[in-house]
């Protein structure tokens, strides 16, 4: 793999979404300045097409209830573009709102003890969303685990209902 492969720049397309409660907006704040320090990000070459050259810059939507990963050069000319279901995700997603909300409902008013209890449920979670991804993007992105956690980080905040 590439010194070159990896991402310098994130964008999230939240047009349509409700406005982030300022524990989503942080969470993403977090996530893209985590990625943007340290990240894998490859593009897998198709057919007898080489794999392009990094580093790339990402554009995450929404669009027909697909995940669309549109990746462009640091030029910022498209250089490819892919979509995934959603249907994988959709539990995961859930479950992570959900232990999510518990966890900052648990910082304003837990002894420390509990919110740790919380946290470690958040992050296996987490985790399996990440896992979700990796299996994902299989064919399509070679990438670690770091970044998986990262991304999906991104991809919650787009699911993101208010």
């Amino acid at each position: 793999m590439s010194d070159n492969n990896y991402l310098t720049d994130v964008f999230l397309d939240e047009t349509g979404l409700p406005a982030p409660t300022p524990e989503i907006e942080q969470e993403r704040r977090v996530a893209i300045y985590d990625l943007l320090e340290k990240n894998s990000f490859a593009p897998v070459p198709r057919s007898d097409t080489p794999a392009p050259e990094g580093p790339f810059r990402l554009n995450l939507s929404i669009a027909d209830r697909r995940l669309v990963f549109e990746i462009l050069n640091d030029s910022n000319e498209k250089i490819g573009e892919f979509h995934l279901s959603l249907s994988p995700f959709r539990q995961v997603i859930k479950d992570y709102f959900q232990i999510c909300e518990s966890y900052f409902d648990a910082v304003k008013r837990l002894p420390p003890a509990q919110i740790e209890a919380i946290d470690m449920g958040r992050r296996g979670i987490h985790d399996e969303g990440s896992r979700v991804l990796l299996e994902r993007l299989e064919g399509k992105v070679n990438t670690d685990h770091t970044t998986a956690r990262r991304l999906f980080t991104l991809i919650c905040v787009l699911h993101f209902k208010g």
